[in-house]
């Protein structure tokens, strides 16, 4: 069976130890991959070492050029890239088309690098004295990475750190590292030296050698709450900047002057596209007013019920499989939960089966309404094909239930009011906001994060930030006194 490899010093590493790779439409193994450990990554340590003095030392304006070919093959290779990512993720080739499209985004921003990077210069702040700053890369930096986005979020982060001209490792999720090792290979084609990028694949001894190797001076980091926290300290206490994203539970507010139609439809992608793997999908939908709710959920019922469903390989799927056995069974698990605490479950996607896939991961477009915040699937990140309906009496309230949850991701507005949702934006407490915008995901050129328990760290990802979390700022003052002056020892403090 094929060993998807390390990837270090421009070469592929095979390991003895390998973890099961599946097909989440089938259930079956299809791939192994490497399982890393501390020797894994020390090695990969000593590659970007050994590449940072001369990549530090390269232009921007060459580092550029890197990028402006990398970004050329991602696009001349995304078919396969795609094919790859629905294999082993499940969601449609559709969906992993627009994930590559978005990191490609950010590869075109980390372009601009020498723009990105300008300082900043005063003449004459003191007799004969210029000031001026830069922006110096860290150097080994490192990047832990989801399986809802593989492709994607990899490239919120390297583009940018080896642009800035940092060496960076990626540590891969272990359920869907193809595409990365694939993505790692285009780097090389595109002109990147060897071990300026490297890749360990593994688990959990894998990220604990990253978090405790005193020679990664950055760790940037996507994941659940709990393993993000966790991540934050224990790489914070190393002496490492670190960046780390964690869970969420997205909210909508549906107010009674809504599109109904145009808030079901952008409910169902928010929603159930990625089979609801995502971070910033919309998970609660609190419809202020019972007439508001009840429209909605009788707009979405035929809609779910109607959702095409199947192996995310076969085009015109609207969902595929979720990523594992062990995550299907929990999602089922938050179901069985919501219905036990006396939600009412009006649309149960729990008995799904798919003809010729009968082995695979799947689960229906679930939708519950009568949520209240006390329920487990109301507080707790799902991260499947469920939207919990909770009713309230305003906007006040509404703004209050979101502001109360210790998340902060993402959440949106659908109205026609202007005030109200200029309210909304003002006084929500959540880091990326929508008005009639589900997915509110910045572009390239913002940047990305939530607030609260969202996030851990002071930078958001990409775009600006990302400058600044990869590169500390150093600041210059130089004096070249002139031959006809006389000096004398000064002792008060300078101004």
């Amino acid at each position: 069976m094929q060993q998807i490899t390390h990837w270090i010093n421009g070469e592929h590493l095979t390991a003895a130890r390998s973890l099961p790779v599946s097909n989440p439409s089938t259930g079956e193994t299809i791939r192994d991959v490497a399982d890393g450990d501390a020797d894994t990554v020390a090695q990969a340590i000593v590659a970007a070492e050994a590449a940072f003095p001369a990549w530090r030392d390269t232009p921007p304006a060459k580092r550029a050029q890197v990028m402006y070919r990398f970004k050329q093959l991602l696009e001349d290779n995304s078919e396969r890239l795609v094919q790859l990512i629905s294999e082993e993720h499940g969601k449609t080739l559709e969906d992993a088309m627009g994930e590559l499209k978005r990191g490609i985004e950010n590869v075109e921003y980390a372009c601009g690098v020498p723009e990105l990077l300008k300082g900043e210069y005063s003449h004459n702040t003191g007799p004969g004295i210029d000031a001026w700053s830069n922006f110096q890369p860290l150097g080994v930096v490192a990047g832990i990475t989801p399986f809802n986005f593989p492709a994607m979020v990899p490239l919120w982060m390297y583009p940018m750190a080896i642009a800035c001209g940092n060496t960076f490792i990626l540590k891969p999720s272990e359920k869907d590292p193809s595409s990365v090792l694939a993505v790692a290979e285009l780097l090389a084609e595109a002109g990147l030296p060897n071990g300026v990028i490297n890749v360990v694949q593994g688990g959990r001894a894998t990220v604990e050698a990253l978090l405790d190797a005193p020679a990664i001076k950055a760790v940037s980091f996507v994941g659940s709450t709990p393993i993000a926290e966790s991540i934050y300290a224990r790489g914070s206490a190393a002496g490492k900047r670190v960046q780390a994203l964690g869970g969420a539970k997205n909210h909508a507010i549906v107010l009674p002057d809504a599109d109904i139609d145009n808030a079901a439809n952008t409910l169902m992608g928010a929603a159930f596209g990625s089979a609801g793997e995502r971070c910033m999908a919309i998970s609660v939908a609190v419809c202020v007013g019972d007439d508001a709710a009840d429209r909605l959920i009788e707009a979405m019922q035929p809609k779910i019920a109607a959702l095409k469903i199947g192996p995310g390989t076969e085009k015109g799927m609207d969902m595929g499989a979720l990523v594992t056995a062990e995550h299907r069974d929990k999602v089922l698990g938050y179901i069985e939960d919501g219905v036990a605490a006396g939600a009412k479950l009006v649309a149960d996607g729990r008995d799904i089966s798919v003809p010729g896939h009968e082995n695979g991961f799947f689960v229906g477009g679930c939708l519950f309404d009568q949520v209240t915040p006390d329920m487990r699937i109301y507080q707790e990140e799902i991260f499947g094909p469920v939207l919990c309906v909770v009713r309230a009496d305003s906007l006040d309230d509404a703004i209050a239930l979101i502001n109360a949850h210790e998340y902060g991701n993402g959440t949106c507005l659908f109205t026609r009011d202007g005030e109200a949702a200029r309210r909304f934006a003002d006084q929500i407490e959540v880091g990326m906001v929508g008005i009639n915008v589900p997915l509110p995901v910045p572009v390239a050129y913002h940047s990305f994060g939530g607030w609260k328990r969202s996030l851990f760290g002071d930078l958001h990802a990409y775009g600006p930030d990302a400058v600044r979390f990869y590169t500390r700022r150093k600041a210059i003052s130089q004096r070249w006194p002139s031959s006809f002056e006389t000096s004398h020892a000064e002792f008060s403090f300078p101004s």
